[in-house]
């Protein structure tokens, strides 16, 4: 028992991460037996899904009747095993840049279709303007799922209805550490009980906050690609999309001169207000 403890601690460390636990585990099982007939695969491994997933993955491979002998599921030495894991890694891989390749090549040529060349007009896909209030709020709540390494925004806590706890949305789980989230927040919104609970919330999600004495305007930025300012104090009546590269350039240099200017969020502490935050900041 304790060597088949050993032996199974051993596979996980070689294949953990590589292929989903239920894949190890049938491995250690078919390991530990030296393979199985094959009409006895899935009672042993767990289900004919399990034992496609090891061939498939090439951890196991089934050796045809013979005279003498059924079908036989055979393992992979764990050596052969692992490299055949990687092959199927590489291959997925190759097909994946491949399919980003292709669609950057679609990019380019809708932007070439759609854009500066078409009949002359301005190319809209670099700048618009959205109006339409479900529009914005749809926008606004979407544009987080576009980023993939930077994520900025600008909050002064300004509008139209009172506050709400669900008022902003917290970095996503998705992001899991692979996308830096970045907020500045107007420090006189540490006075409102609600808005301390939001951004306490979104900080403790994973998003660093920083307090500014003044908050000139909303803004969200999604990498070097898309941008969404306001076009009212509130941006629920109009907002800006703009995707022209200069322009999310000059923002983004704006946000990080804010940035440095700002002061990171810390503990809660009450009655921390706007003229306190000031202080903070010297």
């Amino acid at each position: 028992m304790v060597a088949a403890t050993a032996v199974g601690g051993e596979m996980r460390g070689l294949f953990e991460g590589l292929v989903p636990a239920e894949v190890i585990e049938a491995y250690e099982r078919l390991l530990a037996s030296n393979g199985c007939a094959q009409d006895q695969a899935e009672a042993l491994v767990g289900d004919a899904g399990l034992v496609a997933a090891l061939t498939g993955w090439g951890m196991a491979h089934l050796q045809p009747h013979s005279p003498a002998d059924p079908a036989w599921l055979r393992p992979a030495t764990p050596d052969l095993a692992v490299q055949g894991v990687l092959a199927g890694h590489q291959n997925q891989l190759a097909r994946d840049q491949e399919r980003l390749l292709d669609g950057h090549r679609r990019l380019a040529e809708a932007q070439a279709r759609f854009g500066i060349g078409m009949n002359g007009r301005f190319p809209t896909h670099l700048v618009s303007v959205v109006s339409d209030r479900t529009e914005i709020s749809e926008l606004s709540a979407a544009l987080m799922n576009t980023a993939r390494k930077d994520w900025m925004s600008l909050e002064n806590l300004v509008t139209e209805m009172p506050l709400t706890d669900d008022f902003a949305q917290p970095p996503l789980l998705a992001f899991a550490g692979r996308v830096r989230c970045r907020s500045i927040y107007a420090a006189s919104a540490m006075d409102d009980p609600i808005a301390r609970r939001i951004i306490e919330g979104c900080a403790q999600a994973g998003e660093q906050a920083r307090l500014l004495a003044e908050v000139p305007m909303k803004m969200k930025l999604a990498d070097h690609t898309t941008a969404m300012l306001p076009l009212t104090p509130a941006g629920t009546a109009g907002a800006l999309v703009v995707r022209a590269p200069v322009i999310i350039g000059a923002l983004r240099d704006y946000f990080e001169l804010l940035w440095d200017r700002a002061t990171p969020v810390g503990p809660s502490r009450p009655g921390l207000s706007e003229s306190g935050a000031r202080r903070r900041m010297g």
